[in-house]
Parts: structure tokens; C-alpha cells; sequence
């Protein structure tokens, strides 16, 4: 098992959640719009099975499972491979489980239920520092990507985890700061067939993209909606 590899645009995870509906259709696609390479397994044994054919960057387990707790798992995991991420998903919020959790080697712990922009944000966290990359004790001005790409940081240093189509779209428009960028241009960042695109998706995407940054931060996006044309990056300093 090696860390991190820095070249590669998002970390590679490793789900293990024996619940089918909430692995298949919440997390596995979840955590795919937010850049990452994903696996689900169901069965400690599966996952260990996968491990050793393929690495990971990251796994997340949960605790209750069918053939072995998921303490024993980060605890065999931490052993196997020193330099694997662990973050336990699990409905066991309790402060004695959250504590054995972590002492069994867990580099984080969630409860569930679990808004999938937390788990990214607390994934592309544990990322940067598996790789040992910094960014956030080093001093950047400015709004603009992380060095994968795949999280926005605010001048004041916090991070907000994006989706593929809210990558393009700030990628975008932070390639012209404080210069009209188009509806078209943003559109065509977005899809190569806007001619299907509906126009108001965009600006939709746009108000989700401004409250969520407000509501993870505490700090207003500085884009401006030019009527009509497109909008702009007011301030990138």
C-alpha cells in the first residue's frame, strides 16, 4: 500500500457499508460527483479481498457489520497498511465509541446520518494530510481551487467541497477574474451539448453554489450577475 499519489485528480476510497441501499444509492454516487475513485464492498472480507488486489488512498467502514466489527477492521487495517486513511461512518455517536474509534486507529469519525459534503470535505481534508501537502498553513490570497482541484478555499483559509459541475463552473469563472464571463462559456464549461442546456439550470446552479459556500463558511462568494450576459469573479484578493 503506498500514500498518496499526487499526480492523480482525487484520492481513491474504499466504502465498506453493508447497508445496500444507503452504499448503492447515497454514498457510491455521492462521493463520485465529488471527484472520487470509489469502490463499495459490503463484507469486511470483500474489502480485504480488494485491498490486496488494489490499493487504496482511503477507507471508510462503519462499525456494524456482518462478519466483523469495524473497530477490529481499523485496528487490523492500521496494522496491514500504516499509511492507509480510516474514517469510520457509523450510527454509534457516542462519545466511548468515537474515542475507541480513534484509539483503534481511525483518522476521523462520523456519525450517521452524514451530509455527503461533510464526508467529502472531511476526505479531501484527511488527503492533504496523508500527502503531506500544507495548503492550508501556507498563506494564498484569495478565492480559488485547492491543488487537486476539487475544493474551493476562501482567502480566510476555509474549505468547501465541490461537485464536478461546481469545479467547472468556478474553475471557469476564476480563470477571468473580475471580467464578464458569459452565460455561453459557462455553459459550455458545464456540457458539450448546450443546445440542451437549460438555461435556467445554470443560474440555479450558480444560487446553490453561493449559499453553500455562505453556509460552510460564513463568507458571501464575490460573484456579480450581470444581467442578461453572465456574471463575474468581483474579487479574487
Amino acid at each position: 500500500m503506498n500514500p498518496l499519489n499526487p499526480t492523480q485528480t482525487a484520492p481513491s476510497i474504499a466504502l465498506l457499508e453493508d447497508d445496500v441501499v444507503l452504499r448503492e444509492r447515497v454514498l457510491l454516487p455521492g462521493l463520485k460527483d465529488f471527484g472520487f475513485v470509489v469502490s463499495g464492498h459490503e463484507t469486511a472480507a470483500a474489502l480485504y479481498a480488494h485491498l490486496q488486489n488494489q490499493a487504496a488512498d482511503i477507507v471508510i467502514l462503519d462499525v456494524g457489520l456482518p462478519d466483523q466489527d469495524g473497530f477490529s477492521v481499523a485496528r487490523q487495517l492500521r496494522e496491514i497498511y500504516p499509511l492507509l486513511g480510516i474514517v469510520m461512518l457509523t450510527g454509534r455517536g457516542k462519545t466511548p465509541d468515537r474515542v475507541r474509534g480513534l484509539s483503534e486507529g481511525a483518522d476521523a469519525y462520523l456519525s450517521k446520518p452524514v451530509e455527503i459534503e461533510l464526508l467529502a470535505a472531511t476526505l479531501h481534508s484527511l488527503a492533504r494530510r496523508l500527502r503531506g501537502n500544507g495548503e492550508r498553513t501556507k498563506v494564498h490570497p484569495g478565492w480559488r481551487l485547492d491543488a487537486d482541484g476539487w475544493c474551493l478555499l476562501t482567502p480566510s483559509g476555509a474549505v468547501v467541497a465541490l461537485t464536478k459541475s461546481e469545479r467547472s463552473l468556478f474553475a471557469c469563472l476564476s480563470a477571468s477574474p473580475g471580467k464578464l464571463v458569459t452565460r455561453e462559456a459557462l455553459i459550455a464549461a458545464l456540457t458539450s451539448n448546450v443546445f440542451d442546456f437549460d438555461n435556467h439550470r445554470l443560474d440555479s446552479m450558480i444560487h446553490r453554489l453561493r449559499r453553500k459556500v455562505a453556509d460552510a463558511c460564513g463568507e458571501p462568494l464575490p460573484l456579480s450577475a450581470v444581467h442578461g450576459e453572465g456574471y463575474v469573479l468581483t474579487a479574487t484578493r
